[in-house]
């Protein structure tokens, strides 16, 4: 994947955590067509660059505490 297509599922993945649309990564990996590590490194990168994002087991979703 090149760096551009990158950003933009990166952007992408931010977008569905943040509706919260994000229940597992393995569920963003099918429509990403990626595995599920590449997933969670992706949502680390997210955290890296400074957003708060944590899973709820009762809501069963990711999202971004602020």
């Amino acid at each position: 994947m090149d760096y551009i297509s990158y950003v933009k599922r990166l952007s992408y993945l931010k977008e569905l955590i943040e509706k919260g649309k994000v229940k597992s990564p393995n569920q963003v990996a099918d429509k990403f067509n990626c595995s599920e590590k590449t997933i969670r490194n992706m949502i680390n990168r997210l955290r890296d660059e400074g957003f708060d994002i944590r899973y709820s087991k009762a809501m069963s979703r990711y999202y971004i505490h602020e």
